[in-house]
């Protein structure tokens, strides 16, 4: 008699040693930092809001503190370190990554100015410099699990909302759609200068939102005055999480939207600082790996 085994599938994400080869600040609110690797060309990604985990030094460190066994025990490894050592974990999106040569781009968006007064990304954004050291946990195979832009099967048209902390993703997602798709989107950014061009061949109508520097969210009450398309939509939401369940709950109780068919997130929230919901998002962890 003969017996067969079936090898356990290889981990979707893997870590990564990155350098930054060089940054660009692109706009008053974004910052580009370029990435490479030695192994980069094993990372891929999926497209549209690809997301993963980058791992920054703390200030004074040349380069990440990070668990010394990466396995799939990571997280709680992690969380086990001094938090006053340990690596500063966040999540971004992938906005590029390319082959020949192998770069990494990730766009952040930063605020305060560069002497440290922001968060630790937007300090450590600000300050980058070529060869500074991070640590990545980037994917390595196409369907990853970190892609959540994914309109089901007999969508019309697509609803996207954003702020400056989700343009990445937004770019992502207008990139990946194919010609003659509909989408309606609001992107709110803080200053003219905070526009990009975003190329895509989608039906797209793009509506900038300057904000300045009130506490406002424009994009929700430009939500709720459009006139929307007629057909099954799918609705894509990111940026400030009080703003993204407003705009919610308008699509599902005003426009009938179907809940289901609408991504919502919230990437950041106001009067919450970075920790404070690096905090809540370990805890969330961790009560889901004791379930």
């Amino acid at each position: 008699m003969t017996t067969s085994t079936t090898a356990a599938p290889s981990p979707p994400f893997r870590f990564f040693d990155l350098h930054v080869v060089r940054t660009a600040r692109i706009s008053p609110a974004m910052v580009r930092v370029t990435f490479g690797a030695a192994d980069l060309a094993e990372a891929v990604s999926g497209g549209r809001d690809q997301r993963f985990k980058l791992f920054l030094p703390q200030p004074g460190q040349d380069a990440p503190v990070m668990p010394e066994v990466l396995d799939e025990g990571w997280f709680a490894n992690w969380r086990a370190q001094d938090p006053a050592v340990r690596s500063v974990m966040r999540t971004y999106t992938i906005r590029d990554l390319r082959t020949d040569p192998d770069e990494l781009d990730v766009d952040f968006a930063v605020h305060g100015d560069a002497n440290g007064h922001g968060g630790p990304a937007t300090n450590w954004a600000q300050a980058a410099r070529p060869g500074d050291r991070v640590a990545a946990l980037a994917p390595v195979v196409e369907d990853n699990g970190g892609v959540d832009f994914r309109p089901p099967a007999g969508t019309d048209w697509t609803l996207v909302t954003a702020d400056e902390t989700a343009l990445p993703a937004v770019a992502g997602i207008l990139a990946w759609l194919p010609a003659g798709a509909r989408a309606k989107v609001w992107i709110e950014v803080p200053h003219a200068e905070d526009v990009q061009d975003l190329p895509t061949a989608a039906d797209a109508d793009i509506t900038w939102l300057v904000r300045g520097s009130a506490a406002a969210t424009p994009v929700v009450d430009a939500v709720r005055a459009a006139e929307l398309p007629e057909g099954t939509p799918y609705a894509w939401i990111a940026g400030e999480a009080a703003a993204v369940r407003t705009l919610r709950r308008h699509l599902v109780g005003d426009r009938g939207f179907d809940r289901r068919a609408i991504e919502f997130t919230g990437y950041w929230r106001r009067g919450a600082s970075e920790e404070d919901l690096l905090k809540e998002w370990e805890r969330d962890q961790s009560e889901q790996q004791a379930d």
